[in-house]
């Protein structure tokens, strides 16, 4: 089962997992003033919700990510993309917390996203959908955890895009956040990142087969632009001593040089794969919509200029981790959250961890992070006496 072989609405009907349907009768007005409803949410959990209703842990995914962060995916039966970080006896112990992770609003996991039919016209939305942004996405998590009769979570937790929503969910639901662990995250997206995800959006534009964004009703996908988005995507995501490590110059299944414009090189290969197997679980109008509630996202800005603002009063406890290789969320970032933090006295920890894998360090295999999460969710596990 492939985005590709079948058409995207049917993808999202018949995945697995649980969803439940919001705003019959009070749809929900978006950051925009767009007004968006009903809303299906498509979501994960893992592990038993305690008789107090405390030992919930929100899990917010990264901009390709989804609610499969445990167990295989079931479009493309790899294990889920944070298989070591949750589960029995691991930092986020489902043996001992109750853990949520939704599908982003935007998404197209089930979630509600241009992939999706408008109730109104009963056609999938294209660009018709309104554009998004991390507020919405979080306003529609805390309508999620209300259908669900959980006032509170433990802890929200996520890494790069999901870092933002971890800030949002505490500058505007503190009171219902006990910790927050936002990983790789910034309070604003930058303008580097702005221009890179531009240059994503426009090389899907560019595919005659995106058709103006309803490419769904003629059965084409702008494959080749949503490729290329990966690709480029993807180097961000690394590091060049990481790039060099796995690849260096190494030539792919050859000998020689080419002399041609083929994939002589394994780094060219491996971009190319990871483009080709991107399209085949991910929808080209998603990728442009999430991108650009992450440009769209600056909390200072929202705040009247000083970050210290969105934590005013807060009770939240705070651990920041930043990896000092990444270059897309780097670690000046986190500090600047920290020292807002600070000057609005809130309780926040900070660990900056040395690793060369770049940004995508918080996905992989990192005893550091795994040691610095696993104590801090047991530190505030015992407070609650969990």
């Amino acid at each position: 089962m492939t985005l590709a072989g079948r058409a995207v609405h049917e993808i999202q009907e018949s995945l697995p997992g649980p969803r439940v349907v919001l705003g019959h009768g009070a749809p929900m007005t978006l950051e925009s003033g767009a007004v968006l409803g009903p809303v299906t949410v498509a979501y994960r959990t893992w592990g038993a919700l305690n008789d107090a209703r405390s030992n919930a842990i929100l899990i917010c995914h990264a901009l390709t990510g989804d609610q499969y962060a445990v167990g295989a995916h079931p479009i493309t039966g790899k294990p889920g993309w944070w298989e070591l970080m949750v589960g029995p006896g691991k930092p986020i112990d489902t043996d001992r917390f109750h853990v949520i992770c939704p599908n982003c609003l935007g998404g197209c996991m089930g979630t509600t996203g241009p992939a999706a039919a408008d109730p109104e016209t009963g056609d999938l939305y294209g660009m018709s959908f309104p554009v998004i942004t991390i507020r919405d996405m979080v306003e529609v998590q805390a309508r999620l955890l209300d259908q669900l009769g959980i006032e509170k979570v433990m802890c929200v937790i996520g890494g790069s895009m999901g870092g933002m929503q971890v800030l949002e969910w505490v500058a505007r639901h503190g009171d219902r956040v006990v910790s927050a662990v936002p990983i790789a995250g910034a309070a604003r997206h930058s303008a580097q990142n702005i221009a890179f995800h531009e240059v994503s959006r426009q090389a899907i534009m560019a595919d005659p087969d995106w058709r103006g964004g309803f490419y769904y009703r003629e059965g084409k996908r702008p494959e080749s632009g949503l490729s290329v988005a990966r690709m480029a995507a993807h180097i961000t995501y690394l590091s060049e001593p990481a790039l060099w490590r796995k690849f260096g110059r190494s030539l792919q299944d050859r000998y020689a040089k080419s002399f041609g414009f083929g994939a002589d090189f394994q780094v060219e290969s491996y971009l190319r794969h990871q483009g080709a197997s991107f399209v085949e679980r991910f929808d080209a109008n998603a990728y442009l919509y999430i991108t650009r509630a992450m440009d769209y996202f600056d909390l200072v800005a929202e705040f009247d200029g000083d970050l210290a603002n969105a934590w005013k009063d807060t009770g939240t406890r705070f651990l920041l981790v930043s990896f000092t290789s990444d270059w897309l969320f780097p670690t000046s970032e986190s500090k600047e959250v920290v020292r807002s933090l600070n000057r609005a006295g809130a309780n926040v920890s900070f660990v900056e961890i040395e690793s060369d894998k770049g940004h995508d360090a918080f996905l992989l295999d990192e005893p550091d992070l795994f040691a610095t999460t696993g104590g801090f969710l047991d530190s505030v596990a015992r407070e609650l006496e969990i």
